[in-house]
């Protein structure tokens, strides 16, 4: 009687078949950060979370991200309100290294042109019956940039961001997979062999002038978008500054990774049986590897156009990384690169495309919220 009233009271009681689908996602998630090296910062927590958030709601327990007052409903917060994603920006931007973009400024037409599969996914999401909120937060997915997919659905489609989080950061960590076909399929193989010359030195002066101007212009033209591209521009005047080195070690180290923890567990942990499994979700995650694709494709199409007009050559691999998911799609960009020249380091120009991707999806996300 003791064991049956003890099992009564447990998970075992109220586990569905449903529920162990979504613990070996979470599995999954694991597994592919752990012995593959995809997103392993991101998929940890967002795998933990999914597996916690999907043990069975016991009566009297707050322990799931729906009951009030659970430790995971107060992590979710910082996503349901946008706290995380900005301050994630803010790390990305003490990392980032504007140098490439301002020494070939060129390279931000692929940046703009990798945001093609945002707007084209938006339009066709309104055709399938997605209203025009649910559209524009499902169309952000192409951008690659999982803290903008997140910031733009809990603002426009609280009720979807589960499922537009898990596919956003799910092609983030698929770019290996996912982007060579479609760089190799709209390039020849004397395009990818293409050597691009030596970027010039740039100044600490450009590099301090930048994050000021980026963020004058963002202010005045689309403030909607002010929250990530702030936050961005500040924590990489932090870096580049050179007078408050302490701050700037925090903010890329110890506060973005402890925000990281909390967004992958909080976005996990909403991603219950019940909430994800269903033709919805599918219907999302088909939508956003089709915005995936198309900006990718735009990206690498964009820098076919700037190699037939420009004076100097152009690699069009290096459009791959227009999309913002820094640093995979410039690292993939560089072996594809290697491939077919083994002398070929394309890198730091990719680096130079993927920067401006991470303002483009964040300007994107700007326009659509504003329109929304």
């Amino acid at each position: 009687m003791e064991m049956t009233a003890f099992l009564n009271n447990s998970g075992f009681a109220y586990l569905e078949w449903t529920n162990i689908v979504m613990i070996v996602v979470g599995v999954v998630f694991i597994y592919l950060a752990v012995t593959k090296d995809y997103e392993p910062l991101l998929l940890v927590p967002i795998g933990f979370g999914v597996i916690v958030g999907n043990i069975p709601p016991i009566e009297g327990m707050p322990l799931s991200v729906y009951a009030e007052g659970s430790v995971f409903s107060y992590i979710y917060l910082g996503v349901m309100k946008g706290i995380y994603p900005p301050l994630i920006f803010l790390g990305i931007g003490a990392m980032t290294d504007f140098s490439t973009m301002l020494s070939n400024p060129k390279l931000i037409l692929l940046g703009a042109a990798a945001q093609i599969g945002v707007f084209l996914t938006f339009i066709g999401s309104l055709f399938l019956g997605f209203s025009p909120s649910q559209a524009g937060a499902i169309g952000i997915i192409g951008g690659a940039d999982g803290p903008t997919a997140i910031f733009l659905s809990s603002q426009l489609s609280p009720r979807l961001l589960g499922s537009i989080a898990i596919a956003a950061y799910s092609y983030m960590a698929l770019v290996p997979i996912i982007q060579p076909p479609i760089m190799k399929w709209l390039t020849s193989e004397e395009e990818r062999r293409i050597k691009m010359v030596q970027l010039r030195h740039v100044s600490k002066l450009e590099k301090m002038i930048l994050p000021l101007l980026v963020l004058g212009i963002c202010v005045f033209l689309l403030p909607t978008a002010a929250p990530l591209i702030g936050m961005f521009m500040l924590g990489n005047l932090a870096k580049e500054c050179g007078v408050v080195d302490r701050l700037s070690d925090v903010i890329k180290g110890a506060l973005m990774y402890t925000v990281t923890i909390f967004l992958g567990l909080g976005v996990g942990s909403k991603l219950s049986a019940d909430k994800f499994l269903n033709l919805e979700t599918l219907g999302i995650l088909a939508l956003g590897m089709i915005a995936f694709a198309i900006g990718t494709a735009g990206g690498v199409l964009m820098a076919k156009a700037m190699n037939r007009l420009s004076k100097t050559p152009v690699n069009p691999l290096i459009g791959a990384a227009g999309v913002s998911a820094v640093p995979m799609a410039a690292r993939v960009v560089n072996k594809v690169g290697l491939e077919a020249n083994p002398q070929n380091h394309l890198i730091m120009h990719a680096m130079g495309a993927n920067v401006s991707g991470v303002i483009g999806s964040a300007v994107a996300a700007g326009v659509l919220l504003a329109l929304l």
